[in-house]
């Protein structure tokens, strides 16, 4: 019994008196002894009488108490039988041991003892291992997932060191979260991207029927998918729609674009339409910020695609076809005049371009280094070392007394570099690909002249941007652009042969992604003294690479009826500049579509070279393993083996053929 019972308020006082009175009797037998017997007698009688009464109350207490805990144990067994959730605890092997009345009712059964959790709800190994070690992540004691059962949404709340799980119907709460987040608002914007050369030489009422057919079929493919879309002109939409239909949008692939395409076939040049959605920003205008980059990045991909930005992740769909040519030189003459006042409004002018540069970098960065000297601007070209695709152009340079002191090392870019500095970056828009990536950020001006469709990675503080994808290459922009930068631009024959020589690799003698353009633009080079025979001479290969070419070729092998994969044997090291040229080879074999070569690079990285004849787009499929490129030239560079950049590869290559086809 507790102490605070035993010496209650009238305890000690009962002592006191009953000494009290012993001494009272003691005194009363002093004076006469019958009266004090007679007083010790009614002591004795009191304090049995006291005795007693301890004993009833002690005995009472007993009986109180333990009433009180059966009561108490009563209750609380039913109150954890009855809790408006579930208990459960498991063993070792994930066994049920003990559950409340909860659970027996959630499976219609009296008890669920020595059954497994995996078989009372399935998935639920994987998922509490999933859980589990993101609970570790953030050093949480307590696991929490979700999982369906019948209709209802159970929340699973685990304490792994007590063995127990708490369980709790969210279903209202699941639905209301599911049902917030599709009607999340999101923003797209449909553009038209060449309408311009679609409609050339139509009449009024022509591209008034034009303008019609499209409207009509877009309203019809956003009614179709719940979304409100309003007409800002000729040539742009807006697209209010929520999470729910850009889903639907994702998984129909914007099956759209196609739908345009294939309608307007009979035109001579086909309408396409680009599709930016911007979704997950926090307001309105957050959304449109996000609707109109998405756009800008699909036109800067070559347009015929979508691009959706939601949340953290970007994707792209479409992107089949080849960007279309530009008829018109307008916004090349008024970047040409942008350009020219940039150089005279600096000091100095450093030209760089990607990592590993090729002839088309080397052959446009000379073309800007002319464009700065018909204005006396100090030009000077960034190159940290040469690489065997550029070794036989750069010893023409070398034997150039005027033009080799203009190339700089990377180090002697940067401490040149001042404020004033005008930085030019050719054939790449990312700052990670460049050869000295410190220059872009130090640089206060940066002008980006590139030909490859826009990646999710961009210079985006770049003051003048010159992003055309249906180029051929960036020294077919880097000409035109001359034409417009000065009245009377005049070449030496290594100037003129060099950018010549950058067309020529890029289109692999103009057979792949040539236009109107890029042969007026190889003609107006020869026109200024471009050798042809020397382009010749600087393209020309060892016999020995030859051998190594034929080597990788021979273990070749077709897939997916018109892919050809070459794959080099481990251990093997092979230059990136020989696996590219393997991968140009295998185009030129019968029902080649498009090639990839596998091989390990002198860094001791695996490359994938990817090769197509305009059916297949396989910058895309390089994107999903981390690279990137063009529509019929891209490439990716990859930690590990021959055998896992293989097994990634078909893997993409399989993904992509069950979601919309590898071929147009």
């Amino acid at each position: 019994m507790p102490n605070f019972l035993l010496n209650r308020w009238h305890g000690y006082r009962t002592v006191w008196a009953s000494l009290l009175m012993l001494v009272l009797v003691i005194l009363l037998s002093w004076f006469n002894w019958m009266i004090g017997l007679a007083a010790l007698c009614g002591v004795i009688l009191f304090g049995v009488s006291l005795l007693r009464a301890e004993l009833t109350f002690r005995r009472e207490l007993d009986e109180y108490i333990a009433g009180l805990s059966f009561r108490i144990r009563r209750v609380e067994e039913e109150a954890v039988s009855t809790l408006p959730f579930g208990l459960i605890l498991y063993d070792n092997q994930y066994t049920i041991e003990w559950h409340n009345r909860y659970i027996g009712s959630m499976f219609g059964r009296k008890t669920l003892v020595g059954t497994s959790l995996e078989e009372c709800f399935p998935r639920f190994g994987d998922t509490y291992q999933q859980a589990k070690e993101e609970a570790r992540k953030e050093s949480s004691k307590e696991v929490r997932f979700e999982l369906p059962h019948g209709h209802l949404t159970i929340e699973f709340i685990i304490l792994p060191d007590e063995r127990l799980i708490y369980l709790q119907d969210v279903t209202t709460f699941a639905d209301l979260r599911d049902r917030h987040e599709e009607e999340r608002l999101a923003l797209g914007i449909v553009f038209l991207d060449n309408f311009d050369e679609a409609s050339q030489g139509m009449d009024d009422q022509q591209r008034t029927s034009l303008i019609a057919r499209v409207a009509t079929r877009i309203t019809d493919w956003a009614k179709n998918y719940g979304i409100y879309v309003r007409r800002l002109s000729s040539e742009r939409y807006l697209l209010l729609l929520n999470q729910k239909s850009l889903r639907e949008l994702e998984q129909s692939r914007f099956v759209i674009l196609d739908e345009i395409r294939e309608m307007t076939a009979d035109l001579k040049v086909p309408l396409t339409l680009s599709v930016g959605v911007g979704f997950g920003a926090g307001s309105i205008s957050e959304l449109g910020e996000l609707a109109q980059s998405s756009l800008d990045m699909a036109l800067g991909r070559g347009g015929d695609q979508a691009a959706v930005k939601a949340d953290q992740r970007l994707s792209f769909y479409g992107g089949k076809s080849n960007a279309v040519e530009k008829r018109t030189r307008v916004r090349a003459r008024v970047i040409a005049h942008a350009l020219r006042d940039l150089m005279l409004d600096s000091d100095q002018v450093m030209i760089m371009g990607h990592k590993i540069p090729d002839m088309d970098v080397i052959g446009a960065a000379i073309g800007m280094l002319k464009a700065a000297d018909m204005y006396d601007v100090d030009a000077y070209i960034v190159l940290d070392k040469v690489n065997p695709s550029i070794e036989k152009m750069m010893e023409r340079i070398e034997l150039d007394e005027r033009l080799s002191v203009r190339f700089i090392t990377p180090d002697e870019a940067l401490n040149a570099m001042t404020e004033q500095t005008l930085l030019v970056v050719v054939d790449t828009h990312k700052s990670s690909m460049t050869i000295e990536p410190k220059l872009v950020d130090r640089a206060k001006r940066v002008v980006v002249v590139d030909h490859h469709r826009r990646g999710e990675e961009f210079i985006n503080d770049a003051v003048l941007v010159y992003l055309e994808p249906y180029a051929s290459s960036t020294c077919e922009l880097v000409t035109e652009l001359l034409q417009y930068i000065h009245d009377k631009v005049q070449f030496t024959t290594l100037e003129a042969t060099s950018l010549l020589a950058g067309i020529i690799v890029d289109t692999k003698h103009f057979a792949l992604h040539t236009g109107s353009r890029t042969f007026e633009a190889a003609g107006f080079l020869r026109r200024n003294g471009a050798d042809t025979v020397l382009v010749q001479r600087m393209l020309k290969e060892e016999l020995g690479d030859y051998i190594a070419k034929a080597e990788i070729i021979k273990h070749a092998k077709i897939i997916h009826n018109h892919v050809a994969l070459a794959v080099t044997e481990p251990g093997h090291q092979v230059p990136q500049l020989l696996i590219a040229q393997v991968a140009d080879s295998l185009l030129n074999m019968n029902n080649v579509h498009a090639s990839f070569v596998i091989s390990e690079r002198m860094d001791g990285l695996i490359g994938i070279s990817a090769r197509s004849l305009g059916k297949m787009n396989v910058q895309v499929v390089m994107e999903r393993l981390g690279g990137g490129g063009h529509l019929t030239n891209a490439a990716v560079q990859l930690e590990g083996s021959i055998e896992y950049a293989e097994s990634r590869l078909r893997e993409v290559l399989d993904q992509m053929e069950k979601e919309e086809g590898l071929f147009e």
